[in-house]
Formats: C-alpha cells, sequence, structure tokens
C-alpha cells in the first residue's frame, strides 16, 4: 500500500441528510462538495457537475451488457487507512458508482471520526491503528482487528444480509471477518495486495523454510479457499498463489492503476534538463511507503554519488514519517546532504500530482528481495501518466509488463548503476522522453479505466452467476 496521509479530508462529510433519494452520476472533477446518499438518510460527498443519474444506468445505452449490480450490498473490510490506501479506495468508489451500497469497515486513526459517509461510501472505523513493530505486535493487531471486523459484519448481517463481503489482505486471514456473512448466502472476495509469506520473509529476514513462514504459507491457502473468488495485482503473484494452492480460474488481475481522474494521463514532451539551467533544481522523486525493504537508503547512498555531476540536484521524499525515516534522513545529514534532500510528508493522491509534475524523473528505489522482486510498483504509473520518466529495478514483477526499453532499469541493490541510471536521465533529455513515451504505452494498456471494467465485470459475474455456474 502507499502510506499517504491528509487530515483535511476529516469532517467533511459530517451531518445528516433528509429523505431526499436521488443519485448522482460522478465525472472526473477532484473537488467535492456535499450530497445525500441514495438509498441513505446520511449526507455523502459528491464531485460538483453530477447530474441525478447514476453511474448504472448508462447499461441502457448501451455502454456494457453485464447484469446490473444496482441495489446489492457489499461491506468491504482493510486493515489500513481509508481513503488513504489507493486501491481499496479505487474498488470501493468502483462498486458505489455501480449502484452497490458499501458499507466500509478499516482502521482506526486519531483525528478521525468513527463513522462517516465519505463520497458515497459508509465507512466505520474499528479503534485498531497499525503500528510498526515485531511479530507479537502484528498478530496481536490482526487478531482484534479480525474479532471485531467479524463481530461488526455478524451483528450487521442479522439485521439485513450482504449480497458480497469484499476483504482486503494484509492479512489473508482477515477473510474470517466474512464467514457469518457467507453463511447466510453472501459471495467473499479475497483480494490479495500482497503475498504474505514474501512479505514477511523480507520484513522479518526469515528463512523461507522457516515454522513462521511454513505457517503463514498454511494460513494463506486456508484463506484462498475460503473465498469464492481471489483477485490479486499482477501475472506474478497470481502464479504463485496457483502453484501454492489456488485453481488459477479462481484468481483474476486487477492492477494497480491510478485513477485517471486523479492522474490525468498527460503526453511526455521533449524538454531541456533543468541543470542545464544555471540556479535551477534537477528533482528527484521518491514516494510511498517508507519502509527498509523499498530502499530510501539506497537512493540516499546513490544521490550522494550524482551530486558530484548534477549541479542542483535534489531528492524529494514523500510518505508517511517512520522510524526508518529518521535515520534516513539523520545519515542524510552526515553525508552532508542536506541541501540535496527534503523531506515534504505525506500526501493525498490528489495533491502527489502537482508535485509529480514538479519533478524531472521518478525512482523506485527498490533493493532485491522476496517481496520486491514480485512487485509492480503503482508509482510506475503514476509518473509515466504525468509523462515522467522512470528509474525502477529490473525485476520479475516489473519485467512481466514493461520491455527493456520502456523504463530506465538500474541492477537492484546497485547503487552505482542507480546513481548512473539517474544521470542518463539528467543529461540525456530526449531520449529519457523516448524511454517515457514508449513506457506510456504500457500505462495505457493497463490504465484504471480498464483495470475498473475487469474488476466490475469479475464481481457481476461472480453476483450474477451464468446458469450452469450457478
Amino acid at each position: 500500500m502507499n502510506d499517504y496521509k491528509d487530515t483535511s479530508l476529516y469532517g467533511m462529510t459530517k451531518g445528516h441528510g433528509s429523505d431526499h433519494t436521488s443519485v448522482f452520476k460522478p465525472n472526473p472533477a477532484r473537488f467535492i462538495t456535499n450530497e445525500v446518499h441514495p438509498s441513505a438518510n446520511r449526507s455523502v460527498t459528491k464531485r460538483p457537475g453530477d447530474g441525478n443519474s447514476h453511474p448504472s444506468s448508462l447499461r441502457g445505452a448501451g455502454l456494457t451488457t453485464r447484469p446490473s449490480l444496482q441495489g446489492k450490498r457489499v461491506a468491504m473490510v482493510t486493515f489500513s487507512l481509508f481513503p488513504f490506501d489507493p486501491r481499496p479506495r479505487r474498488a470501493a468508489d468502483a462498486l458505489y458508482e455501480e449502484g452497490m451500497l458499501v458499507d466500509l469497515l478499516c482502521e482506526g486513526e486519531k483525528g478521525a471520526p468513527t463513522q462517516e459517509v465519505l463520497r458515497g461510501i459508509n465507512v466505520r472505523r474499528l479503534p485498531i491503528e497499525h503500528g510498526r513493530g515485531g511479530k507479537l505486535r502484528y498478530a496481536y493487531e490482526y487478531s482484534a482487528f479480525i474479532l471485531m471486523a467479524s463481530a461488526v459484519l455478524a451483528l450487521r448481517s442479522l439485521r439485513r444480509r450482504y449480497d458480497l463481503v469484499y476483504v482486503h489482505n494484509m492479512p489473508d486471514v482477515l477473510v474470517l471477518s466474512g464467514l457469518i456473512p457467507k453463511m447466510l448466502g453472501a459471495k467473499v472476495i479475497l483480494d490479495q495486495h500482497d503475498p504474505m509469506p514474501e512479505l514477511m520473509t523480507t520484513i522479518f529476514n526469515l528463512d523461507p523454510d522457516s515454522l513462521s513462514v511454513r505457517l503463514v504459507k498454511r494460513l494463506e491457502k486456508w484463506s484462498l479457499a475460503c473465498a469464492n473468488l481471489v483477485i490479486t495485482v499482477n501475472v506474478t503473484c497470481k502464479r504463485i498463489f496457483a502453484a501454492r494452492s489456488c485453481p488459477p480460474e479462481k484468481i483474476g488481475v486487477v492492477m494497480n492503476s491510478p485513477n485517471e481522474n486523479i492522474f490525468p494521463f498527460q503526453v511526455t514532451s521533449e524538454s531541456q534538463p533543468r541543470n542545464a539551467t544555471p540556479n535551477k533544481r534537477f528533482v528527484i522523486m521518491c514516494h510511498g511507503s517508507i519502509v527498509e525493504r523499498n530502499g530510501l537508503d539506497l537512493a540516499i547512498a546513490a544521490l550522494a554519488r550524482v551530486r558530484k555531476t548534477v549541479p542542483g540536484v535534489e531528492l524529494r521524499i514523500f510518505g508517511r514519517r517512520t522510524p526508518f525515516l529518521d535515520r534516513i534522513m539523520e545519515d542524510a545529514r552526515t553525508q552532508g546532504l542536506d541541501e540535496n534532500v527534503r523531506y515534504l510528508g505525506g500526501k493525498m493522491q490528489e495533491e502527489l500530482v502537482q508535485e509529480i509534475e514538479a519533478c524531472d524523473v521518478g525512482i523506485i528505489p527498490n533493493p532485491r528481495n522476496a517481496f520486491t522482486e514480485i512487485n509492480t510498483p503503482t508509482r510506475i504509473f503514476e509518473y509515466l501518466a504525468l509523462g515522467r520518466p522512470v528509474v525502477c529495478p529490473r525485476t520479475s514483477g516489473i519485467q512481466d509488463y514493461f520491455s527493456e526499453d520502456s523504463l530506465m532499469y538500474f541492477d537492484p541493490g546497485n547503487v552505482d548503476d542507480l546513481a548512473k541510471k539517474i544521470e542518463y536521465v539528467a543529461s540525456h533529455a530526449n531520449e529519457g522522453v523516448e524511454i517515457a513515451k514508449r513506457g506510456q504505452q504500457v500505462y495505457l494498456a493497463h490504465t484504471w479505466a480498464k483495470e475498473r471494467e475487469t474488476l466490475v465485470d469479475l464481481v457481476s459475474e461472480l453476483l450474477n452467476p451464468h446458469p450452469a455456474q450457478s
């Protein structure tokens, strides 16, 4: 997940609605105002200019022939911050826009209301906050959240049954929260953002054959079996889950593509490198979760080399503050990089757009480990959508989609190679533009509009099976 935080959204949807039941059609405008949720007496957010017809009514115009999801109830569960975790946000928005009534349970956060309606989604924050720590802390947090989510969904299901429970890992066993609704007739989707065995191996430096990893694999196998449908983020992860236990026909792939309404596509244009002009900065951008496995320390080490050849180079870092960040910033100061590194905090996706537009190159400085080897970072698509070249590691999760000439690849963990690729972009602007253009062609094949259609088709087929599948 991407850790972006901005408390400015909190409180935007407080208050109760009237008996007005009109529905609306979202448009690409970014900013939001208050409206009344269809079929509910609570206030929700709306984008300016929305009309009174729900997007699901577009089927009548012949744009799609899938069965309607209008009026079906879905409970979405995620042990992450909402709306700051992009994947649950995109999925919840997509299902709401199809006419579903969406209840969402998520992690709590100080300063956030326990309940609110946000962009039409009924949000309930449970009083468990995720903190980084050891295995026992993870076990406690996961167990507490699972118990609370299970209790809430069980009670709600007794009052009014759900058609679907949509669970986002981590953890995989969060699928437990859907057992009572499933017994009462609901279908269950498990959205596997990350394979937990690989992630635990990386976070805790565990041997793949250790007892802990074997236990996590058993829990993964059981969790996949409990779900009616498994969705994951790329073909690499699909191969992993299929090889371990899950029938491949039960697994759908919905990639982590940025929402075009937030990240509007911009054709890459030729420009001179900024450092060619005196007093201008050459801006490197790095954003996302600031943890060891994502390699910010490698970016700092590469920057120390790059500043010798690229005048005015600046690394801008975005993401929620962590103890690892504090250590990295202290290391940067000891290397005399105070003037070359800026930490600018966590950002909502909407705010990241202008930051990406202000940079010259985006970097994904991941080292090679069990997790990064299979990951296809959303950040690649975010940079490419806005026309920026990307320097990223040569790993299978990325190379499954991008050819050698559509990104600037470096050898994972190799600081010298990372520095050389940044220097190349700084001194070869036109070549960087051509590489970014080829990368954009891959992005255009996997825009959120296309991935969204895949998601909605999967949900529609699950809830409205053909007679032979019933």
